[in-house]
Formats: C-alpha cells, structure tokens, sequence
C-alpha cells in the first residue's frame, strides 16, 4: 500500500520501473467494465506492448479487484498513473475518472488504506479531472459519511456547491442539485436532533423558544436544499421523506400531500411501489376514507407488478 499512497501525492518518473506479473488461469471477467474500459481507454485501438499500452494494465487491475487482491490492484494502479500524461488527447482526458472509480475501490477496501490515504487521493483527482469534480466531490462526501465523519462531509458538499468551471449543462444541474440535496439530508439530520431536544422542552422553559427558533432555521435550510431534486423525475426515497416529515411538522398536510401525490402518480418519474407506500401511510395518518387508501394501495400494487417486469426484462 505504500506503492500506492506515495504515488498519490507525486506523479510518475519515467525512471520508475514498477515489477508486473500476468494472473493465470482463466478466471472471471466484469464484462462491461472490460468493455468499458477499452472503449474509453484506447477507443478501440489494441498494442501488444504492455509498455505502449494500458489496455493489459487496466486487465490485470479488473482481475485483481475480483479477486480481492487489494495489494496486487494497487501496484498495477502505480504503473496506469502514466495515462494522465498520454500523448493521445482521448485518453488523456479519460483518465481521471478511470482512475477515480478503480483506484477509490481499492482504496475502500486495502486493510492498510486510511483515511488520510483517501482524503489525499481525492483531492488530488479532482485537482487533475476537475470536468468530474462534482462527481468526485459527492462520492468523497459519501465515503466521509460512511465513516461517520459528518462535518468534514458537509464541508465537502459545501465547497462542491459553490464550485464553478465549464459550461453549464443539464446534467451538472442534476449534480449539483443532487449535491445540495445530500447536503440537506444532514441537515435534516441535525434538525431531527434539535426537534428530539426541543421536544424534552417544557413551553416555559426558557430555553425553548431559542431551540424552537433552532429548529425552524434547519428545517428552512433543508428544506431548500431538497425541495429541487425531488422535482426532477428519479428515484429520491430518503429525499422525499425527510422533506415529508418536516412539512408535516409545520402543518403543512396540503404541501406534504401535494409532494407525495406528485412522486407516485406523476408520469415523468420512474414506477415506485415505494412512492404509493408513502402516500398511503400519509392518507391514513390524515384518516383519509378507506376508498381512497384502497385506491392507492392498488395503485402501488400495479407499480410493483410494472417495477418487476422491468427488471426480469432487463435480466434477461
């Protein structure tokens, strides 16, 4: 791993020679990452010279990984470093985010890899691949997050947010929506802490007001975070409830209905048994009439069957 880490904080000489070994055997293949990578690496172009090539290179790392050989994929890393300065523009430009996707893998997952290994290796790619920077940005904020790193999380998510380069296009909007909206999550987060703590208060207390005051101010913050994304067709379960949950809070049931109601029935997004879940729950918490529930329910059931035949269709 020391191969590795060192490598992540200075680039490759071309006196460094690094020992490679081809794995036998036949093995097992990710078939669309192979694909994948051939067609973004070498743009259909094949050379026998591992030397000249990343093609090999990019083989041995993808066996490696299946394999759970951390140390072995972190040593054909070292040597694919080369393509950030490949005299062919397409793959020089494609590098960072081939990079990026193996070499964060294996970082997760190398027993010797740390924190500061990662942090290190993150902030270099976005520094080099800066058209995926808010890609990166959001998949470092999720790593922190899995180890429960919140405010060095949102910081993250923060500088990611105010980030400008290039042109603006759709789907750097969803990113940066998506963004913000990750950013909300730990707010609700944090609001859902302040309601726990305001809700041990006595009205009297002279505290209350301060942390009911506390409260709202998460709340709006996110509030605002969210309320973009869950209006772009997806899949946004975790979005949609906390932002349920707090209108709710407020008395807003018509705002919170009009959420739900959107999200299961709206045409643009994608079939989600989930979504009718929600809004039945929500309608039977307002004690809506049992016909209306029924209809939802049936309404979910039919969305089911839909979200099951898409997927044995797409399997097969």
């Amino acid at each position: 791993m020391s191969d590795f880490s060192e490598e992540l904080k200075g680039p490759v000489t071309d006196d460094e020679e690094v020992e490679t070994s081809v794995l036998s055997g036949a093995g097992m293949h990710f078939p669309w990452l192979q694909t994948y990578v051939e067609t973004v690496a070498i743009g259909g172009r094949r050379r026998k010279d591992f030397a000249q090539t990343t093609s090999a290179c990019l083989s041995f790392i993808q066996e490696a990984l299946l394999k759970h050989q951390w140390q072995q994929a972190a040593e054909y890393m070292y040597s694919y470093f080369q393509t950030l300065e490949d005299s062919d523009s397409y793959k020089r430009q494609a590098a960072p985010e081939i990079i990026w996707k193996l070499g964060s893998e294996i970082l997760f997952y190398h027993p010797k890899s740390n924190m500061e290994s990662f942090n290190t290796f993150a902030d270099r790619m976005k520094n080099i691949g800066v058209m995926n920077y808010l890609k990166i940005s959001l998949q470092h904020a999720l790593y922190l997050l899995h180890h429960g790193m919140l405010k060095d999380a949102k910081r993250n998510l923060s500088e990611a947010e105010t980030w400008r380069h290039g042109e603006n296009t759709s789907s750097r909007e969803i990113l940066i929506n998506l963004i913000q909206a990750y950013k909300g999550l730990l707010q609700y987060y944090t609001w859902s802490e302040k309601k726990m703590e305001l809700s041990k208060l006595d009205k009297d207390d002279y505290a209350y007001n301060a942390v009911a005051q506390d409260v709202f101010n998460h709340s709006w913050k996110t509030s605002a975070n969210i309320s973009a994304l869950i209006k772009i067709p997806g899949v946004w379960d975790p979005f949609v409830k906390s932002y349920v949950e707090m209108l709710e809070f407020y008395g807003d049931r018509d705002g919170a209905q009009e959420v739900l109601t959107n999200y299961a029935y709206d045409e643009k997004f994608p079939s989600n048994p989930n979504a009718h879940i929600y809004l039945y729950n929500f309608l039977k918490r307002q004690k809506a009439p049992r016909s209306k529930l029924i209809s939802v329910l049936k309404m979910g059931s039919s969305s089911c069957r839909k979200t099951r035949a898409l997927t044995d269709s797409t399997l097969w």
